[in-house]
């Protein structure tokens, strides 16, 4: 049965910019190219946006991890568990529903920006105060300041909170994508200067503290939306009915993916805590940069999908869940392969103990971006409150899961408690909550034979040639790594597509890069 509850009925929206030309529309199937060109539009720029700053956070960590002992990252690993807990519930699922608003932004925003600076002041006071508790039940009481100072990103964001949610509203993603690689130019530098005069984990709060400062001006210029406070209780009440199991969802999602930092510091210590933290960071390149790409428009995509009918929200899911699943599968087979060369050849062997961690979340890794798109699923619907059952279900054999694999094996037990409560509890949860709304699954089955049988080949070809090339590092990589990759595309991609996507380049490319014709074929034709 549909969620219907947690939504508000649709109310003609008037929009803020011109719209663009129409493009001729036959029923459902034009509706729903209209909202995937869209989509499509937002999710290159994102893509390219976050693949920017990826990549300059890659070559960041490779710097720090230089310059940093894994004390430094353990420490900074209990005050960035805090701060991605208050980065979600800071606005109480605001931002989330501005994007869903049924209505016109103008008559939502200046109550949406009253209700997020409240909830941001709020939660960072109790956090300033708590901070101690929270350090010493992680394990390492030294993190106190470091966590006080990080989640005061919170109150830069508040500013900006309802500003943001209009730039993904209205797919307008490549403003915000500039403004997050604006934030990220100035967070880099500050961080790297300060590790190296000697300020261990501060270097990484006062660097994300700049660059959110950075950010936000961007951010407010980018949207254009008059920037003012005033309080209707009638909105207010639409937005929070929304917004807080939203809100409440995702912080437990944020919760979940972060307890094993908790767990792992309380129990064996920061230094540990180091070694788990580099390899989780391994683990979220993936989903760090096609996930945060894909969660900057899916959310307002579905929403456009679900005020339409359940069948065009049904067929956007079937299109979009496998294409997800074809583009994670052959890199998560990497990751768990080539594990250790990963780690040893950037990180250097003092991080050695990471690559075993690294094996199992990398398994980890393909669930968090399943599970995260159906929260967006749901949330676009406004069935928010499955958000909560789904993440309390998987809480519930989470926790135990990794407490026990940690006694058990360390770090490395921790990793698989974790990735197993997530395949064996979550995913299913997740399908579960998704199919309850009205979304059809089962004919994406059919559509999942080809990556799973490419990624299994892909494993046992990548782990020949890695055994192959066993004396190098590098080797093990490029050529393990690539090996795998190409045997994938060779099996996942039909070579109708292969031909297709050749024609398509090849028309492209300018005269002149193109295949000559013959001089003999030439001569024939005159």
């Amino acid at each position: 049965m549909r969620e219907s509850q947690d939504a508000e009925p649709a109310e003609p929206e008037e929009p803020a910019e011109p719209p663009e030309p129409a493009e001729p529309q036959d029923g459902e199937a034009g509706h729903l190219r209209d909202i995937g060109r869209k989509a499509g539009r937002g999710l290159g720029w994102s893509l390219l946006g976050t693949l920017a700053t990826r990549a300059g956070s890659f070559l960041m960590g490779l710097v720090l991890a230089r310059l940093l002992s894994p004390e430094d990252f353990g420490i900074y690993a209990v005050a960035l568990a805090a701060t991605q807990f208050v980065m979600v519930v800071k606005d109480i699922g605001v931002m989330a529903a501005v994007v869903q608003w049924r209505g016109r932004l103008e008559d939502v925003a200046p109550t949406a920006t009253t209700l997020s600076m409240i909830s941001a002041v709020t939660l960072y006071g109790a956090f300033y105060v708590g901070a101690p508790y929270f350090s010493s039940l992680a394990g390492s009481e030294e993190a106190t300041p470091v966590v006080r100072l990080l989640t005061a990103v919170i109150l830069i964001e508040a500013v900006t909170a309802v500003r943001s949610a209009t730039l993904l509203r209205r797919f307008h993603v490549g403003k915000s994508a500039k403004a997050i690689l604006a934030g990220f130019l100035v967070n880099a530098p500050v961080a790297i200067a300060l590790a190296a005069s000697g300020a261990g984990p501060y270097s990484f709060a006062w660097g994300q503290v700049a660059g959110a400062v950075v950010t936000g001006v961007f951010m407010l210029a980018y949207a254009r939306l008059p920037w003012r406070l005033a309080f209707d209780r009638g909105v207010a009440k639409r937005l929070l009915g929304f917004g807080i199991p939203s809100a409440a969802g995702i912080a437990l999602e944020i919760v979940l993916l972060n307890v094993g930092y908790i767990i792992v510091g309380a129990i064996m210590g920061p230094d540990w805590l180091g070694f788990y933290l580099m390899a989780f960071n391994v683990s979220s390149w993936v989903p760090g940069l096609i996930g945060t790409a894909i969660r900057s428009v899916s959310i307002a995509g579905f929403s456009r999908l679900a005020e339409r009918d359940e069948e065009s929200l049904s067929l956007g899911v079937q299109k979009s869940v496998p294409i997800l699943i074809t583009a994670i599968l052959p890199l998560a087979v990497a990751m768990a392969v080539l594990a250790h060369p990963l780690i040893h050849f950037l990180y250097g062997d003092k991080w050695g103990q990471a690559a075993g961690v690294l094996r199992f979340l990398a398994v980890l890794m393909v669930v968090r971006m399943l599970t995260s798109f159906a929260l967006d699923i749901l949330n676009g619907q406004g069935a928010t409150r499955s958000t909560v059952w789904m993440n309390l279900g998987y809480g519930v054999a989470l926790i135990p899961a990794v407490i026990v694999g940690t006694h058990l094996d360390g770090i490395r037990g921790a990793a698989v408690g974790q990735a197993a409560a997530a395949l064996l509890v979550a995913l299913p949860l997740a399908m579960l909550a998704v199919q309850r709304t009205g979304v059809r699954l089962r004919p994406i089955l059919p559509q999942l034979v080809r990556p799973f049988a490419g990624a299994a080949v892909s494993f046992a070809v990548t782990v020949g040639l890695a055994a192959l090339t066993a004396g190098s590092q590098f080797l093990q990589l490029v050529v393990g790594g690539a090996g795998g990759l190409l045997v994938y595309v060779l099996i996942v991609v039909p070579l109708h597509q292969m031909r297709t996507v050749g024609g398509h380049v090849m028309e492209r490319l300018p005269a002149g890069h193109r295949h000559p014709v013959p001089v003999e074929a030439t001569a024939k034709e005159h």
